[in-house]
C-alpha cells in the first residue's frame, strides 16, 4: 500500500473530529456532514459516478453493498430471473465471495494469453439471466482491458450491469474514470487509492458510487456515516494533491511498476510481457532448477528487512508473485528492493538451501503454514490450555 501522510492523521484525531458522537444533535455535526458531502463530490468527479454513499466499512462490504443496488434494480423491474454474474477468472476473490454472499451465482469468463478477458467468451455466457458483470482493470495482472467499451456495450446490450472492482483504481487516476469506461455501480478501497491506513487489516472503508437511475437503490448497510474517521484522511489526502497534482498519481504508479519489472524479469519469470500498469506477476524465478519456491523467496525477504508482497494470487500461475509499488516509492526505495530480490535470484543458484530455510534473522524462524487452518485456535481457553 502507499504511504499514508502524517498529516492525515492530524486531520482526523482533530477534536473536533474525534470526538464527535453519531448521536450528537442534529445542528452540532452539520460542519462533518458537510465534509462528507464534499468527499463524495471529489469521489464523483475522479471516477464519473453520479452519487456515492459512505456505509460500507471495507472492500468486499462495499461489493457486497453494490451487488445489492444492482439486484434491488432488477427486481425492481420484476426481472426477477437475473441472477448470475460473469466474473472473469483473473478476478480477486472477493468477487465471487461477494455474489455469492449476495444470493448470485457465479460464471467465470476466460481470459485470453495476453491476460485480458476474452471477449468471445464472455459472448457466449450473455443472456437474460445475466445480472451484472464484475471487472477490475486494469485487471489484476496489472493489464489494462483496452475492449472495455466493447464489453461494456455487449453487457448493456443483454440487460445486465457493469460492477467496478475499485481495487486497482490507482492507476486510474489521472488517465481515465470507470463512469467513462461504462461502469454502472463500484466500489472504492480509500487504503489502496487515497492513502488511509491498512496495516493489520483496518480500519477499512469501501464507499460504493452509481450511475444516474441507480441512487435510490442504495442500501444501508451500516449506521451513520460509516468510518467517517477513515473518510477524513481520505479526504486531506485528496486535497492535498489537488485537482493539479492528483492526475499525476497514476502515471508515477505505472512508471514505478513498469521499472521494477523491466530491472528484475532477467531474474524472474514474467509470463505476460509488455505495459503494465500500476502492478505485474511473476510466476517465481525463470531457474526452475533450483527448486526454490515463491514461498521461499517471500520468506528470504524477511531477512532483508522486508514485508513479501502477495504471493501465490492471481491463480492463473503456480508460483505467482504480485509487486505493486504505488507511486509514493522513490527510486532509492525501489533500488534497494531491487538488488535484494537480484541477490535472492543468485543464492537460489548458488546456495539454494539458504533461500529453502529462511528466515534466518527472525525471532520465529519458518512456520507451519497450514497449521492454523487444520487446528484453528479461536476461543481464549484454546489457548491457554495449548489446544
Amino acid at each position: 500500500m502507499k504511504y499514508n501522510p502524517a498529516i492525515d492523521e492530524e486531520v482526523a484525531a482533530m477534536p473536533e473530529f474525534a470526538n464527535l458522537h453519531p448521536l450528537q444533535p442534529h445542528g452540532t455535526v452539520k460542519g462533518a456532514e458537510a465534509l462528507c458531502g464534499m468527499l463524495s463530490r471529489a469521489l464523483q468527479a475522479i471516477t464519473g459516478m453520479a452519487a456515492f454513499t459512505f456505509k460500507p466499512y471495507a472492500g468486499a462490504h462495499g461489493e457486497l453493498a453494490g451487488l445489492m443496488v444492482i439486484r434491488a434494480y432488477h427486481e425492481s423491474r420484476g426481472d426477477v430471473k437475473r441472477t448470475k454474474v460473469i466474473v472473469p477468472d483473473s478476478a480477486h476473490g472477493t468477487n465471487p465471495a461477494s455474489a455469492s454472499v449476495c444470493g448470485l451465482d457465479v460464471v467465470e469468463v476466460k481470459s485470453r494469453p495476453d491476460g485480458t478477458v476474452d471477449v468471445d467468451d464472455l459472448r457466449g455466457l450473455l443472456d437474460d439471466t445475466i445480472a451484472a458483470m464484475m471487472m477490475t482493470n486494469p485487471n489484476t495482472l496489472g493489464l489494462f482491458e483496452k475492449s472495455i467499451p466493447e464489453i461494456a456495450a455487449l453487457v448493456h446490450d443483454c440487460g445486465a450491469l457493469m460492477y467496478y472492482d475499485g481495487a486497482n483504481l490507482n492507476p486510474m487516476l489521472g488517465a481515465c474514470r470507470p463512469g467513462d469506461m461504462g461502469f454502472d455501480v463500484m466500489h472504492i478501497n480509500l487504503h489502496k487509492t487515497f492513502a488511509t491506513p491498512h496495516g493489520g487489516g483496518g480500519p477499512g472503508a469501501g464507499p460504493v458510487g452509481v450511475r444516474h437511475g441507480l441512487e435510490q437503490f442504495m442500501p444501508m448497510v451500516s449506521p451513520y456515516h460509516g468510518n467517517f474517521a477513515v473518510e477524513m484522511r481520505a479526504y486531506a489526502y485528496i486535497l492535498s494533491l489537488g485537482r493539479e497534482n492528483i492526475k499525476y498519481v497514476g502515471p508515477l504508479a505505472t512508471l514505478n511498476a513498469n521499472y521494477i519489472k523491466e530491472s528484475l524479469k532477467d531474474d524472474y519469470e514474467l509470463p505476460i510481457d509488455g505495459l503494465c500498469k500500476h502492478e505485474f506477476v511473476f510466476d517465481g524465478l525463470k531457474d526452475k532448477s533450483t527448486g526454490v519456491t515463491t514461498m521461499d523467496i517471500a520468506k528470504r525477504l524477511l531477512d532483508y528487512g522486508y514485508h513479501a508482497p502477495t504471493i501465490y494470487f492471481p491463480l492463473l500461475f503456480h508460483e505467482s508473485l504480485m509487486i505493486e509499488p504505488t507511486e509514493s516509492e522513490s527510486k532509492e526505495t525501489m533500488d534497494g528492493f531491487i538488488d535484494v530480490m537480484r541477490r535472492i535470484a543468485v543464492e537460489a543458484r548458488e546456495t539454494p538451501d539458504v533461500v529453502k530455510t529462511a528466515p534466518h534473522s527472525t525471532p520465529i524462524g519458518r512456520v507451519d503454514d497450514v497449521l492454523a487452518a487444520k487446528h484453528p485456535v479461536v476461543t481464549y481457553r484454546q489457548m491457554c490450555s495449548g489446544a
